[in-house]
């Protein structure tokens, strides 16, 4: 009798390791597939914007990718097309505009300023954007990717 029992509870403990260890794997495809979805900007030969910052770090929601495949505004409030919740940005903050498939990076007047490469940015100018660029605004810092494929 006591045989059958610890047979019993021994193969229930295994069947609850294999089915812990199925929901690890299950959980790491799921994050696998979800950082493939994030990151088809690098397949689109397009470029984007890298989150530099610690995603746990930041108190409010950021994506790690950001494709610059058209203009985009940045700023605090929900009508940008990149709105980040940030105390420190303003509510219209920067302006990511393509021209002739260059990507330009203008402060819109902000009151705590953008900066490229750790240099403020003038107001209503624009600065051309090159591959390995930091750009900082607020408590979030970006790096610029050019399209890979791109010269």
């Amino acid at each position: 009798m006591f045989e059958t029992i610890s047979y019993v509870i021994k193969y229930i403990f295994v069947l609850i390791i294999y089915l812990f260890i199925f929901g690890i794997m299950r959980l790491i495809y799921l994050d696998i597939k979800s950082m493939r979805s994030r990151n088809s900007s690098v397949k689109e030969n397009k470029p984007y914007l890298k989150l530099l910052n610690q995603r746990e770090r930041l108190n409010f929601r950021i994506e790690e990718v950001y494709t610059l495949d058209r203009n985009l505004s940045l700023g605090r409030t929900s009508d940008n097309d990149i709105a980040l919740d940030d105390p420190f940005l303003s509510k219209k903050h920067a302006m990511f505009t393509v021209r002739e498939s260059k990507v330009y990076l203008e402060d819109l007047n902000s009151r705590n300023g953008t900066f490229l490469n750790g240099s403020r940015l003038n107001k209503g100018a624009d600065a051309l954007l090159a591959d390995g660029d930091k750009i900082s605004m607020g408590n979030v810092e970006f790096l610029f990717i050019k399209a890979p494929g791109e010269v």
